[in-house]
């Protein structure tokens, strides 16, 4: 169960998340080979001088992405996903990627729960919830 954590100092309207989320969940399930029902994400805005990277200009928008995944995928992978995520922001919501900073943080299966289980092991095309 991957939680997504986008930070940005900027607030969006209703739609630009709806689209944000929609692409982001869709190219994950599609990068790590999984079902997209167990994926969380969250968005977090701030004002514009809330969050910095050293290298950005401070008038500029930031995005920050934290990214819990279990562990198993490769580093072709990720860098992928790291790739396409910073595209979909960057088109989403007007952030250059040189102001994207994305940190992976893998986890045991057994580290993600939901209601009716917790999750086993990444396998290539499971659905984690079957």
């Amino acid at each position: 169960m991957p939680h997504l954590q986008f930070e940005i100092n900027q607030y969006i309207t209703k739609e630009k998340k709806e689209n944000l989320l929609e692409e982001i969940r869709t190219c994950f399930s599609e990068v790590m080979d999984t079902g997209t029902e167990h994926i969380a994400i969250s968005i977090r805005e701030y004002e514009k001088y809330n969050l910095t990277i050293g290298r950005a200009n401070p008038e500029e928008n930031i995005c920050l992405m934290n990214l819990d995944i279990r562990e198993g995928r490769t580093i072709e992978q990720r860098r992928e996903l790291a790739l396409r995520f910073m595209d979909i922001v960057n088109r989403n919501l007007n952030i250059n990627n040189e102001n994207q900073y994305i940190t992976f943080t893998e986890h045991k299966g057994e580290d993600f729960h939901l209601i009716e289980k917790y999750l086993g092991s990444w396998e290539r095309g499971e659905d984690p919830l079957a």
